[in-house]
This record gives C-alpha cells, sequence and structure tokens, in this order.
C-alpha cells in the first residue's frame, strides 16, 4: 500500500519501494563495516608487535584504501589516487554483470546460482575466438565484437539448460545449476588442456594460463579512461556494462517483455491463467542470465591485460559467486547494481592496501565482505522493519490528527 503526502497527494519519500531498499542497503554496509573494524581491533590487540597507529591505519584503510596514496614520512596519505580507482573500475566491471544475471533471475523468481558456470563458458567462448581468428586479415575490432557476442552466446546457452529443467521438469534451478557449474569447470579444463596454441609459453612457467588477448592484438577500446586513470587497468568495458545495466533497467521496468518475466517470477500459474507463456519465460530468464554472465567474463578477458587459469576443475571463479550479494544489496535493481559492484570492488582494493601499507593482510577485507554478504540476505528484513516504523509512525499521526479534528 502507498502511503501519500496529505498535503500533497504524492507518495512519501521514505515511503518509497526504492527509498527503503537503499536504506536496508546502507543498514547491512555498516554493520558489516562495524564488524570488520572490530575484527581490526582484536587482531591487533592479540597480535604481538602490533601498534595502536598499526591497528588506526588498518580501520582508515578499510574505509578509505580507494583512496590511499601510499606513506609520506612514515605516516598514510590519502588523496586522488587514479591507479586504484581505475583498478576499482577495472574489477567492478564482471561484478557488475554477475549482478545482473543474479539479479535478473531473482526479479523472475529464480535463483541463478549458476553464474560462475556461465562466466567459464563465455570466458572459453571469447579466449578461443580472440586467439584464433587470424588479426592479420580481419580487423581487431571485428574480432573484438566476434568475440563479445561469441561468449555471451556460449552463456546463454548454458543458461538455458537449468531454465529448460525447471520449465517442462520442475527441477530446481539451484541443483541444476550447481551441476552445471562443475561440468562447465571440467570441460574448460579439458578444452583449454588439449590445445596447446592457446597456452601461455611466451611467458615461462605461464602455461598453466591461457595467453592474454593482447597477443593477438584484441583490446578493449579505452574510451579516454586511460587519461582519467594513467597506469591503472581501466577500459571501456565499464562503460559497456553501464550500459547494459541501463538497458536491463529499461528491459525489466518498461516493456511488456519485463513484466511477463516478473509475472511469471510472482505467480507462474497465475502468469499462465493469464495468458503468459510461463515455461518460455523462464527459459528466456535464465538465457539472459547467462549470457548476462558471460558478458562479465568477456568484457573482463578482452581487456588485453588479464590471463585465464585454465586449470578450473578444483575452482569456480569468485566473480560468479560475488554477483550474489551485489545483486542482494541492490535488492534487485539493474542501477542499484553499478554501485553495489563498484563497492565490492572497492573492498578488494582496500585488501591489497591493507597487505601493501600495514602488518595487516588483505583476508580482513574478505571477512568483511563475508559479513556484509551474510547481512546481506537480511536486507529484506531490515527493510521489513523500516516498513513497519513507517507504519506505526503514520498511525501515531493519523490518531492525532483525528484527535485534533474532534
Amino acid at each position: 500500500m502507498y502511503r501519500l503526502d496529505p498535503d500533497t497527494g504524492k507518495q512519501k519519500f521514505f515511503a518509497k519501494d526504492g527509498t527503503k531498499s537503499v536504506i536496508s542497503a546502507i543498514i547491512s554496509i555498516l554493520i558489516g563495516m562495524v564488524v570488520g573494524t572490530l575484527i581490526i581491533i582484536i587482531v591487533g590487540v592479540t597480535k604481538e608487535g602490533m601498534s595502536i597507529s598499526s591497528i588506526w591505519d588498518g580501520i582508515r584503510l578499510v574505509f578509505l584504501g580507494i583512496f590511499s596514496t601510499g606513506r609520506e614520512a612514515g605516516e598514510l596519505s590519502f588523496g586522488f589516487n587514479p591507479v586504484n580507482m581505475g583498478n576499482m573500475l577495472f574489477r567492478a566491471t564482471p561484478l557488475i554483470m554477475t549482478g545482473l544475471s543474479v539479479a535478473v533471475a531473482f526479479r523472475t523468481g529464480l535463483f541463478n546460482i549458476g553464474a560462475p558456470g556461465q562466466y567459464l563458458m563465455g570466458t572459453t567462448a571469447t579466449l578461443y575466438v580472440a586467439l584464433t581468428v587470424p588479426s592479420e586479415t580481419i580487423p581487431a575490432w571485428l574480432i573484438w565484437i566476434l568475440a563479445f557476442v561469441c561468449g555471451i552466446i556460449a552463456g546463454a546457452l548454458w543458461g538455458c539448460i537449468p531454465g529448460i529443467l525447471k520449465a517442462y521438469l520442475n527441477i530446481n534451478e539451484v541443483i541444476t545449476c550447481i551441476m552445471t557449474n562443475w561440468i562447465a569447470a571440467n570441460l574448460v579444463s579439458w578444452f583449454f588442456d588439449v590445445r596447446e596454441n592457446l597456452k601461455n609459453y611466451d611467458e615461462g612457467g605461464k602455461v598453466g594460463y591461457v595467453r592474454p588477448t593482447s597477443h593477438n592484438n584484441i583490446e578493449t577500446f579505452d574510451f579516454g579512461l586511460d587519461k582519467l586513470f594513467p597506469d591503472s587497468q581501466v577500459n571501456g568495458g565499464i562503460i559497456i556494462a553501464i550500459i547494459i545495466a541501463v538497458i536491463m533497467y529499461i528491459i525489466m521496468t518498461k516493456t511488456t517483455f519485463g513484466y511477463q518475466l516478473k509475472a511469471c517470477g510472482s505467480n507462474r500459474h497465475a502468469a499462465k491463467y493469464a495468458g503468459i507463456n510461463d515455461k518460455l519465460n523462464i527459459i528466456y530468464s535464465m538465457a539472459i542470465a547467462g549470457a548476462l554472465s558471460a558478458a562479465g567474463a568477456s568484457l573482463y578477458y578482452l581487456s588485453g591485460n588479464t590471463e585465464f587459469f585454465w586449470s578450473t576443475y578444483q575452482a569456480l571463479p569468485a566473480e560468479g559467486f560475488n554477483g550474489i550479494p551485489v545483486a542482494l544489496l541492490a535488492s534487485n535493481n539493474p542501477i542499484g547494481v553499478i554501485f553495489t559492484g563498484c563497492f565490492m570492488s572497492m573492498l578488494n582494493i582496500s585488501g591489497l592496501q591493507l597487505k601493501t601499507l600495514t602488518p595487516y593482510n588483505e583476508y580482513i577485507t574478505d571477512i568483511i565482505i563475508a559479513s556484509i554478504v551474510y547481512l546481506s540476505a537480511f536486507a529484506m528484513l531490515i527493510k521489513m522493519l523500516i516498513e513497519n516504523r513507517q507504519k506505526k509512525k503514520d498511525e501515531k499521526v493519523r490518531a492525532v490528527k483525528e484527535g485534533g479534528d474532534k
């Protein structure tokens, strides 16, 4: 129910669903940061030789690590750091895409835990096309587009598998996504293991890695970001990711197709009764989710400055799983995913600063991220508490007003 301002007749700002979602996400983040601060203090106090200044430095870096410029005369200095900022945007790109993947599936009533497998399939298709299509005869920009599109198609097809099983056999998508994740991990390891021409023999000791796409002169255009953030890894991938997020927002909120997807997610049987093809929309939803995850992998590895470790059969890419808290903190809003993806990336940069500039290690930020991930699951509970508080406040105001009228 929408609560309206009695004076203006418009919905109150704090009563809006989006406002409550933002507030609940901020509360979850702040609690996670407080937990991280307490851990830093506890570790600092219990670790032999750790000074009060080191503890204070650790706390500041957790909150302001992205602005750290190193040390001057032994003291931490802060300011605009183009390297940190650029690297944050670069690392945020795949998180935004996997966050979108999870968010779109959530909005349609599905839990896409298969993002890691879709990410791997997108990586494989992208790298294979980028490194095998001859750049001597075909323009590099055309190969880039071809590799990007092929990666998206591979992810979409892989996402269709749990979608089809859910639509026609009603098999829980979580189970099938977990299975397809590990099938993808082993398939990718086998695929690159038998292709010696793709392994990075150019650098000694790196045969476990696939060659970067810069070997074939395939690199994402910078769009001038290299001038804003010199010496960092940033490229135009972040701009493409933001554009895709905006497109997904428009599709999900402004189109009939988006309405049908959400209707199936709200109540599959009611949607079917209303004439919506529920089975087809479930498949569409998982295909889109798979395509988005794969797009994140494509943008990451088409940068030209990253190497893919192809022995994935024992570990799944963290970017796929990290898309879950990114989506939850954003309340599955595609625009919100842009900001939560950047926030998660910022914490990773802070972890590296902790390791470099203090006696702490980067795993402190992993604990903070884990706390935020845990708390993000309670974002809906926090949102409900905010709604209840707002409801009680409105009831008090109404009671006072009615009493005055009498």
